[in-house]
Parts: structure tokens; C-alpha cells; sequence
């Protein structure tokens, strides 16, 4: 069923600078020029302290955690956007270690191999988990610019790889005009192929078989499908609010997760309508959501429950604060209310813990992850990397 879209929120989709520069999120873009970091600005609102439970690693090497020994089941490993880091995390206790990759690190995926692979503005870096080292950094072939930090850097951003592991996919950003999407040869470490996709690939997913890649464009309202073998790419246009205001807009797709019973691609908007996308004919369905927030990060659970990151209002007097949405295959959803702005969230292997990263891509970040408790809805904060975007659990 499609929602009706209340007046207000449609209205919103552009927003004078005043009232813009206030907010406590949304992705509405000014400038297409690289930006240098972003500062909290005095309108913004103010970072919510953050009280650590318990107080973090030293960076002391933990039982287990030793260079050469492969990471404990349940570790968890963060892209560090604010530094040129990954960072160890134990759940338990805190972070347990970082290593150097590159500049602005954004998504990162974990292979069966125990090596990472992480988008950084400077090229995919690939780590040895186990001895905590960066074996390599993969220039990429686009042209992105000057290297710099901040929400709209260029380099990469979403990445993911083959169910095989033979190849990584990683959507890369061109400040000012359309991304691509590079392909690594992951036993040569080398870039093989581009595709050229949409604007600003914020996430990169494939499906369960490998034979399809998928590119979530945030600045052109769009997926782009991509056929693994020939590499021909199609567009899907995802925009349920419309794509008024184009680079003006907030009511953008973020994030986006495979379903696992049918393949078809889920993508939260605004805590009030999931697009259930199906990349073969490109058809775009319409389901309620209850959250009302401002949306970004999203995964899916091998049972098909959907865990969806809501950043806060975008504005603060109709819609509500940050939560994690938890909705069942059913459509039954449950939210949890978290203090200040998550980016993105991952899940423990036995479906009872969600972590929820801090970083954001806009202000208001913090410098931590939410640990959710899933059956008592209690939430811890522990203190993660420098604010971390990218999540995976070992």
C-alpha cells in the first residue's frame, strides 16, 4: 500500500538556508565542490555527550586480539571517516587496536578470507585482519580530484563484495558530476573494470547469486543495476517522495538491502515508506513505515528482518528523533529511540544485538557506536574509532 505523503514533509523538500543550517540532519546539497572537513557549525545542534560503557582499550593488545591471531567471533571492525583508520572493536570492552588505510575511510566489507576491503578517499584498501596490517592500496582509475575529507569527498564510498570473493565492487564519487562503479580483481589486487553509475554511490550490494551489482545513488535519485558478466548497466529511478529540488532535495535514497527470499531491493525513506525495488523489471512498490525520521544506513538478516537507521529529524518540529527500525519480513516493525545521529548498523550472528555507528556523514556525529539489545531494547553507548560509518562483525 502507498502512503499518502503528508503536506508538510513534500514542502520540505527544499529548505531556505536558515532553517537548513540548523537542522540536525538530512543530505540536501549546496555545494558540489570537494568539501574540507565538515565543522559543527554554532546553529547546528550540539554533539550529545557521550557517556563510554566501559571506558575504552588503550590500544593495548586484548586476549585474542594479538597481531597474527584471527579476530574473536563478535569483533567488530568500524571505518573510521574522521581518521585514515579502521578500528578493533570488542562489544565487550571497547576498541582493541586501529591500522592505517587512507584517507576518509567510508564503507568497508569482510571477506571469508579474513581480509577487509575499504573505500577510502585515496583508494581501496585491503587489511590482513589477522595481523592487522594493510597489505595494499588499489588507486582507483576515475579521476576524483584532490584527495580531501568531509560528506562530499570524492573517492570511494559504498563497497561490497562477490559471494565468491573474487571480486570487490566499489562505487566511487566524482564531486560534481556522476560516479562510476570500479571492479577489483581481488587475487591480482587490481582495478579490471568501470561502470559508470549515478550521482554519489552512497552503497554498493550484490546479489545472492553474484551474477548483479547494485549502486545506490544518492544525488540522482536512482539504483543502478549492473550485470556482473557483461557489465551492462541499467537505471532504476527510486524516488517515492518525487525528485523535485534535485541536488536541493533531502528525499534521497541512502542505503539499500538485498532481501534474501526474492532478491529485491529494500530501501528506507524517512521512517514513513519503504521502495521494494525489483531490479529485473525495475518496478518500484510502496510500504508504510512508522519511525518518521530522517533515514540512512540499512541491512538485512539471512530471515529477511530489516534493520533500518533513522538519523533524526529533518525538521525537528514535526518529525522524530534518531531510532533503529527493526521490521520483521510481516511488515511488523519495532523502533528503538537512540541519543543523537547512526550512520549505519550491523547485527550480531545470533540476531540478538545491534550496532549502530555514530560517525554520520553530517554533523552531530560522534565518536561511538549504540549497542542495542534487541529483547530489552536497552542501549549502551561505547566509545568506537573516530567517527565510524562502516560496520562489520567478525
Amino acid at each position: 500500500m502507498t502512503k499518502t505523503p503528508r503536506t508538510s514533509r513534500t514542502a520540505r523538500v527544499l529548505l531556505p538556508a536558515a532553517v537548513a543550517g540548523v537542522l540536525l540532519s538530512g543530505c540536501a546539497q549546496a555545494d558540489e565542490a570537494p568539501a574540507a572537513a565538515p565543522s559543527r557549525s554554532a546553529g547546528a545542534a550540539p554533539t550529545p555527550a557521550v557517556t563510554v560503557t566501559p571506558p575504552p582499550s588503550s590500544g593495548t593488545a586484548e586476549p585474542g586480539a594479538q597481531a597474527g591471531a584471527k579476530p574473536v567471533a563478535g569483533t567488530l571492525l568500524v571505518s573510521d571517516f574522521g581518521a585514515d583508520t579502521v578500528t578493533f572493536v570488542d562489544p565487550a570492552r571497547g576498541a582493541t587496536g586501529s591500522v592505517k588505510v587512507g584517507t576518509a575511510p567510508y564503507g568497508l566489507a569482510l571477506g571469508k578470507d579474513g581480509r577487509a576491503w575499504v573505500a577510502t578517499a585515496e583508494g581501496v584498501a585491503v587489511v590482513d585482519t589477522a595481523t592487522r596490517e594493510r597489505l595494499a592500496l588499489v588507486p582507483y582509475r576515475t579521476d576524483t580530484g584532490p584527495v580531501t575529507t568531509g560528506e562530499y569527498r570524492g573517492g570511494g564510498m559504498g563497497i561490497a563484495l562477490s559471494p565468491d570473493g573474487r571480486r570487490a565492487y566499489v562505487g566511487v564519487n566524482v564531486p560534481g558530476g556522476n560516479g562510476t562503479l570500479e571492479v577489483i580483481d581481488t587475487a591480482s589486487v587490481k582495478v579490471v573494470d568501470v561502470v559508470d553509475v549515478g550521482r554519489r554511490p552512497f552503497d554498493v550490494d550484490v546479489s545472492r547469486d553474484g551474477s548483479a551489482v547494485y549502486a545506490t545513488n544518492h544525488d540522482s535519485f536512482d539504483v543502478t543495476v549492473v550485470d556482473a558478466d557483461s557489465l551492462d548497466a541499467r537505471r532504476v529511478e527510486v524516488a517515492p517522495y518525487g525528485t523535485e529540488g534535485g541536488l536541493g532535495s533531502w528525499l534521497k535514497p541512502h542505503y539499500t538491502a538485498v532481501r534474501p527470499s526474492d532478491g529485491k531491493l529494500l530501501l528506507p525513506f524517512e521512517g514513513e515508506r519503504l521502495a521494494v525495488v525489483d531490479p529485473a523489471t525495475g518496478r518500484v512498490e510502496v510500504e508504510d513505515m512508522t519511525a518518521d525520521t530522517h533515514q540512512h544506513g540499512a541491512t538485512v538478516t539471512a530471515d529477511g528482518t530489516l534493520y533500518a537507521v533513522g538519523t533524526g529529524p529533518i525538521d525537528p518540529s514535526e518529525d522524530r528523533g534518531p531510532s533503529l527500525t527493526v521490521r520483521s519480513p510481516e511488515g511488523m516493525e519495532r523502533v528503538y529511540p537512540l541519543d543523537g545521529p547512526h550512520e549505519d548498523v550491523a547485527v550480531s550472528k545470533d540476531g540478538r544485538t545491534a550496532y549502530v555507528t555514530g560517525g554520520f556523514t553530517r554533523d552531530g556525529y560522534w565518536d561511538g557506536i549504540s549497542v542495542v539489545d534487541l529483547d530489552s531494547g536497552e542501549v549502551k553507548r561505547l566509545a568506537a574509532g573516530s567517527r565510524p560509518l562502516g560496520v562489520v562483525v567478525f
